[in-house]
């Protein structure tokens, strides 16, 4: 079995020999072959102003941090073992053995098992796998909820979700051909659970593929797990959790109670699967994801799944939609789980809602006419009445049409990431204060 020591002791060459083949003469040549590096005085300026924009992405949940050097040298030590540098492929289920030369899944199940009890998963009732992407997870996810309620009662289930919830649900409910039923808001956007109830009553004879958000899109806001499955009861279910951005930065935090599954003698867990995004909170350089869920679920989901795709091609049945993963990012996404690079997390996630606290503060005593508003402690999000077309330029905001006070209004969202320092906020603010879209 690979293990992170054993794979990063080894050299390029040493490595490809243990993994039954032989080093390629275009292996052998890349290492012989210096980088191009441009130093050009436009080079610099381009690098440099780019910096500059990255900087002031507040409108999105991504975070434009570079990653430190440490991730780099991690990502270096993976390439002097070839890994990145010839085709690997994580085609198949991580926890199966590999029929591959060239794939990293070994490391892919550790870092599904590494990341499981930040979720409540138990070590011995966990599968998972590194996705291409947080819709990529989603589409997992809920294709195992209609996979096994269909299974289960022989009616195709309907997807309940909220205006709030990120659009990739709307998609991937009209791709798996579902009937969806829009759940209601709260004023914070999070699902009302009265609502849901009713909707379930009026749908009585259908299982239900409830996608619950642990932060929605544009509010931040979180769905009550423990409320919507208090309204499930007796009724056939299986949840979905999106928990893109949340997910990533909540268990490093005193609010990681809100991501355990929960569950006990007598008592159903708060949901079957989770979605993590890896490129968003985490800094993580490519769109990737989390998929979680247990290992009963899966094994479950695997015996109907056989049915329509049993490929004797790759000597087991995959367990995942997509067949061919990259393998690259598992192996380089195990940097988060080292001591290291958890600390790190700790201090960003820390970090993120502490300045979220603080501009919150700022924009209601400076700039009330704003009407700024947070939908709770957790999120790293703030809206606000829509500014000028300038700032929303600049700052990379997003905008949509809200409710403020009862009133629609244009409204936009800053996303405190950990690239969003004080001093850009502070930045942000003045310019806010100069702006003349909204009226004082």
């Amino acid at each position: 079995m690979l293990t992170r020591r054993r794979f990063l002791g080894q050299s390029a060459l040493g490595m490809l020999t243990l993994a039954g083949g032989c080093a390629p003469a275009s292996l052998v040549r890349l290492k012989d072959r210096a980088p191009v590096v441009t130093t050009d005085a436009r080079s610099l300026a381009v690098k440099a102003r780019r910096t500059a924009l990255r900087d002031r992405v507040l409108g999105y949940p991504i975070n434009m941090l570079m990653p430190n050097d440490d991730f780099f040298a991690w990502r270096q030590q993976l390439q002097a073992v070839g890994i990145g540098r010839v085709a690997y492929n994580n085609v198949g289920n991580p926890f199966e053995r590999s029929s591959m030369l060239y794939d990293t899944r070994d490391i892919e199940k550790r870092v599904i098992l590494d990341f499981a009890p930040l979720y409540g998963f138990a070590p011995d009732d966990t599968w998972g796998f590194v996705s291409n992407s947080g819709t990529d997870s989603n589409m997992h996810g809920m294709y195992m909820g209609r996979t096994l309620l269909k299974a289960r009662t022989g009616v195709l289930p309907k997807a309940y979700f909220t205006v709030e919830a990120h659009y990739s649900i709307q998609i991937l409910q009209d791709l798996l051909g579902i009937e969806r039923v829009l759940v209601g808001t709260r004023p914070d956007g999070s699902m009302d659970p009265a609502d849901l109830q009713q909707k379930l009553a009026a749908n009585a004879d259908s299982p239900a593929l409830v996608v619950p958000t642990l932060g929605t899109t544009f509010k931040g806001a979180i769905d009550p797990l423990d409320e919507i499955q208090a309204a499930l009861q007796g009724h056939a279910a299986y949840v979905h959790l999106d928990a893109a951005l949340f997910g990533g930065y909540l268990p490093y935090t005193r609010h990681a109670v809100e991501l355990l599954r929960g569950g006990s003698s007598g008592i159903p867990a708060r949901y079957d699967s989770i979605a993590v995004s890896c490129h968003k909170f985490f800094g993580f350089p490519a769109p990737a994801g989390l998929y979680l869920t247990t290992a009963a679920s899966f094994e479950e989901f695997h015996r109907h799944f056989s049915r329509v795709h049993n490929p004797e091609y790759i000597r087991h049945v995959p367990g995942t939609i997509t067949c061919s993963r990259d393998a690259v990012k598992p192996a380089e996404f195990h940097y988060f789980t080292t001591t290291g690079a958890r600390a790190a997390l700790t201090e960003n996630a820390n970090g993120i809602l502490q300045r979220t606290g603080w501009l919150l503060d700022q924009l209601r005593t400076r700039l009330p006419q704003y009407r700024a508003t947070r939908a709770n402690e957790l999120s790293n999000t703030v809206c606000f009445r829509q500014p000028s077309q300038a700032l929303i330029t600049k700052y990379s905001l997003a905008t949509m049409r809200q409710s403020f006070d009862g009133k629609a209004d244009e409204c936009a969202h800053v996303v405190v990431m950990p690239h969003a320092s004080e001093a850009i906020l502070s930045e942000f603010l003045a310019d806010l204060e100069a702006d003349t879209r909204v009226p004082t």
